[in-house]
């Protein structure tokens, strides 16, 4: 079996290094061809030295001087390229057979339009890809001709759950059903929300994420990106769509089906399993995660998300039956919002009083290129900032 060759955009977060975990447990079966990361140096270098890709690129520039300063040091030779041309490149690179797009935020937008449209077996670990790019996005991968395979554990379920024939999920399924863990606050006071430190907001009490989705778990936005993300992923209206809370986060999704049947995807709660499915699909290799074992686990729970508690999750209904761009909107306003909470510039409950504010100030127009897309981002970021400085005043 020839090796498939693998380009990792975000390769030092923690789905990038899940993602090299994996790859590192066959290495029959895959090498890694280029890697991508921010500013994270000494990762960076490590993952060099182990992976020996042909490619490496650094997002910030002194960051990308640093790390060839680096690598000559330990007396490995390569090339470190820089800027954001750079990471669409190894995203599009002929070489590259899998593009993993694990960049948070709209900034793997970019990069993963650009493998969409080179025919990549896109896996895709960016929710926000899909909720700014929308049907953009959709559309790019079915011009490319190539493979889109989610790796959110969720939409992965959703994937595993469903027919094999796509023509069908229309005429078969009655609703997506997206499980949430319900984070660390699901049982605190709503009064006390207010209280919250980004230290308490991180911590997540069944996955290890990096910072900004572990916020946004903590608010449930992630789950309402997720609802947008399976909108369009698997072309279903927002009104097939739910969210259930389930604490032991052991079912991952479930689709239920016009006979009132029910298929769920099981699983312990390990980034590993999407990942290694995503990689070998159709087929399925080892993982390296722990498979769960019935006589020891407990009792699965389920409950109705609570409005008061969860404001934000709401907002993708809202969003989808908007004006296309709206949730392009939702998701620049999101991240400026956690990216001043994580900078104790706002409180944890004003999350969701910055994201409606901005929503209620953005009128978009249809965006039909990247380049709208880039500047409704944008005009929704200096809105949101506003709303920011408005609150600390």
């Amino acid at each position: 079996m020839k090796k498939q060759k693998i380009t990792i955009l975000g390769s030092t977060g923690s789905i990038g290094k899940s993602t090299l975990d994996v790859v590192a447990r066959h290495p029959d079966r895959f090498e890694v061809y280029a890697l991508s990361a921010a500013t994270n140096v000494a990762e960076m270098a490590d993952q060099v030295a182990r992976f020996a890709p042909k490619r490496v690129v650094m997002a910030d520039v002194a960051s990308a001087d640093q790390l060839a300063i680096l690598l000559k040091q330990k007396g490995l030779i390569a090339g470190v390229e820089s800027a954001q041309s750079a990471i669409e490149s190894i995203a599009s690179d002929p070489q590259t057979d899998i593009v993993m797009a694990a960049i948070v935020g709209a900034a793997g937008l970019a990069p993963s339009l650009a493998a969409a449209r080179a025919g990549k077996r896109l896996l895709l670990a960016n929710k926000e890809a899909l909720v700014v790019g929308g049907d953009l996005f959709m559309n790019a991968v079915k011009a490319g001709g190539g493979k889109l395979l989610p790796i959110d554990s969720e939409h992965s379920a959703v994937f595993q759950s469903l027919p094999e024939d796509a023509s069908t999920w229309q005429r078969r399924v009655e609703k997506i059903i997206l499980t949430a863990s319900g984070g660390p606050f699901r049982t605190r006071d709503v009064a006390t929300l207010r209280d919250v430190t980004p230290a308490q907001a991180v911590a997540h009490p069944n996955w290890v994420m990096g910072r900004k989705i572990s916020v946004d778990s903590a608010t449930m936005m992630n789950k309402a990106l997720e609802v947008i993300e399976a909108h369009y992923l698997f072309g279903m209206p927002p009104e097939k769509i739910e969210v259930v809370i389930h604490p032991q986060s052991i079912i991952h999704s479930m689709v239920q089906y016009n006979d009132a049947s029910t298929v769920a995807q099981l699983g312990t709660p390990d980034m590993r399993v999407p990942i290694a499915y995503g990689l070998s699909w159709p087929e399925r290799m080892q993982s390296g995660a722990h498979a769960l074992d019935f006589s020891k686990l407990g009792a699965m729970t389920f409950e109705e998300p609570d409005r008061s508690r969860f404001p934000g999750l709401f907002l993708a209904w809202e969003a989808m039956k908007a004006p296309e761009g709206t949730c392009a909107v939702l998701n620049a306003a999101n991240e400026i919002a956690v990216a001043a909470f994580l900078d104790e510039k706002i409180r944890f409950d004003q999350i969701h009083q910055v994201n409606t504010e901005t929503l209620s100030r953005i009128a978009p127009s249809k965006p039909s290129s990247l380049t709208d897309l880039l500047g409704l981002d944008e005009i929704s970021r200096e809105a949101a900032n506003q709303v920011v400085k408005g609150l600390i005043c």
